[in-house]
């Protein structure tokens, strides 16, 4: 088991770090060359810019039982048919029970966005501390539960 993180403006990488070095489990964060990452366990692998580059570096380092923590949910869908294990940022787990309702809505809300140049909504909201221990809480609970 590996923690793979899709690096790319995450907000939970120091607590994902944190709890792998706890465990001792091997972690990769995946980001372009417009980010500068550093981590101090683990190894952060940079790849060229471009649609979706991260992505497939990504995907191509997963191998089953591995644990991806993104919030795209393509890359999710992706790492589910390895056999993975994907997280969000939130700490929602993504699994074969409801990924396909999760990209129905994504789908959705995009055609709303483009029917109306006016419709842009609010936007995300400001991550609070209460996300990052929602986030912690499950990743913990996701590892615990993998490892037996």
């Amino acid at each position: 088991m590996q923690i793979i993180i899709d690096a790319d403006a995450c907000p939970v990488t120091r607590i994902a770090e944190k709890i792998a070095k706890e465990k001792n489990i091997p972690l990769m964060l995946f980001c372009d060359t417009s980010h500068i990452i550093s981590i101090d366990y683990g190894k952060v692998i940079v790849v060229d810019k471009g649609s979706d580059a991260v992505d497939f570096a990504l995907i191509n380092k997963v191998a089953k039982g591995d644990i991806v923590v993104t919030q795209d949910y393509g890359v999710a869908t992706m790492a589910l048919a390895k056999g993975a294990y994907a997280i969000h940022q939130s700490g929602r787990w993504y699994t074969d029970g409801n990924i396909d309702g999760m990209l129905f809505e994504r789908h959705m809300a995009k055609k709303i966005r483009r029917s109306s140049p006016k419709h842009h909504g609010k936007g995300a909201r400001k991550r609070s501390l209460e996300d990052d221990i929602r986030f912690e809480k499950a990743f913990r609970k996701l590892i615990n539960d993998k490892i037996r």
